[in-house]
């Protein structure tokens, strides 16, 4: 569904459920007109709004009361610079779309959910017959609406969103919402890893260990990764990524990482995955491959070009690949939580309320207290 003109999340009309879709007691289901949504107004700005809540457009719409939403470190991109290369916010704007929640409302054609479930989103709506969307790529579909895109979909920091049933993954018992939000960024490193190739008893490197770099690192360790090292700057962190199977972690501010990797992988690593998006780490990616070896780039760069030294490049035969989104691994990151394959629990770090979303911004920004992952609760 596109938005409205002011960057609000569907049509401002009064809310109108379809008739005889009731929750799981049995009772109608209240009619509420108006919400709460958070939304930039400015460079490191924002604010609290009431809204309409959306109306359910398409007969395979649903309508989801937000339970726990992510804030990832595009939406701060957003919420620092106000934009991420061409993507220009036009204010006020709604980010956010790592999410979870309860349905509330259904289309008349919706067969899979019903009210009272809880489900994971997929921020993704692609149009399924574009050239992309035909050989498998729906992720670059070439009529994509992101949830939280500039020009494309208001984003999920609001109490109410409407998506396509498509987009609504149910989730499985004993699931929790906030784990729910977690799927989006952990489909991104099954993705990642996926398209890195066989990784079994591979070693690896990880530059960058926040939210997409330990999701990296778990669904590593769930292919059956050999030896993984990592760096960050954040000494918390580093810790985790001990805990959480890193065989070393250091911090590239204090130490030579390539210098001192390379001085335990004397064949050097298989493959590499810089979630930083920072000209050092890629640098340091080149030193540490091994000839043959593959670079994922995950990162989203603060900059419009970033370059490496060829001789390096074209002597090792480094292969580079970049890496959009997520390409529907969001089934199986919620299947995965779900049977606790993978255990993403230790990377929330922080919990604020609605009414404190603008400090949780300032929390992540600023990289403070430690920060991993900051959660919206509702």
């Amino acid at each position: 569904m596109p938005p409205n003109e002011d960057g609000s999340a569907g049509t401002p009309r009064p809310t109108q459920f379809l008739k005889g879709r009731a929750n799981p007691l049995g009772e109608p289901v209240k009619e509420r007109r108006t919400m709460k949504s958070a939304v930039l107004t400015g460079l490191r700005k924002m604010k609290l709004v009431e809204r309409p809540v959306p109306r359910l457009i398409s007969r395979t719409d649903v309508l989801v009361r937000m339970k726990a939403i992510g804030v990832c470190g595009s939406d701060v991109h957003y919420y620092l610079t106000g934009r991420i290369g061409s993507q220009v916010v036009k204010y006020p704007f709604a980010v956010g779309h790592e999410c979870s929640g309860i349905v509330e409302s259904v289309g008349s054609s919706v067969k899979s959910l019903k009210p009272g479930d809880l489900v994971a989103i997929e921020p993704a709506i692609n149009c399924g017959s574009c050239d992309q969307c035909r050989v498998g790529r729906p992720h670059t579909c070439r009529k994509i609406k992101f949830l939280g895109c500039p020009g494309q979909i208001a984003g999920c920091l609001s109490e109410y969103i409407v998506m396509p049933e498509a987009n609504c993954i149910k989730m499985p018992t004993g699931m929790t919402a906030e784990q729910g939000a977690l799927a989006e960024p952990l489909a991104i490193g099954l993705y990642a890893v996926r398209s890195a190739g066989n990784v079994k008893d591979r070693n690896v490197g990880i530059l960058g260990y926040g939210p997409i770099g330990m999701s990296v690192h778990l669904m590593l360790k769930a292919c059956g990764v050999g030896r993984v090292y990592v760096t960050d700057k954040i000494a918390e962190r580093l810790k985790l990524a001990k805990k959480t199977g890193a065989v070393w972690a250091g911090n590239p501010d204090v130490l030579e990482v390539d210098k001192a990797i390379n001085g335990k992988e004397k064949a050097q690593l298989d493959i590499v995955f810089d979630c930083c998006g920072k000209q050092a780490a890629l640098d340091q990616a080149i030193s540490i491959l091994k000839p043959g070896g593959k670079l994922m780039i995950i990162g989203i760069p603060t900059v419009d070009r970033v370059s490496f030294k060829m001789e390096d490049l074209r002597r090792k035969e480094i292969t580079l690949q970049n890496v959009r989104r997520q390409n529907g691994c969001d089934h199986d990151a919620v299947r995965m939580i779900g049977s606790r394959k993978i255990r993403p629990d230790p990377m929330i770090t922080h919990r604020f309320a609605l009414k404190d979303v603008k400090k949780a911004f300032d929390v992540v920004a600023g990289y403070r207290d430690g920060v991993m992952k900051a959660l919206i609760k509702m």
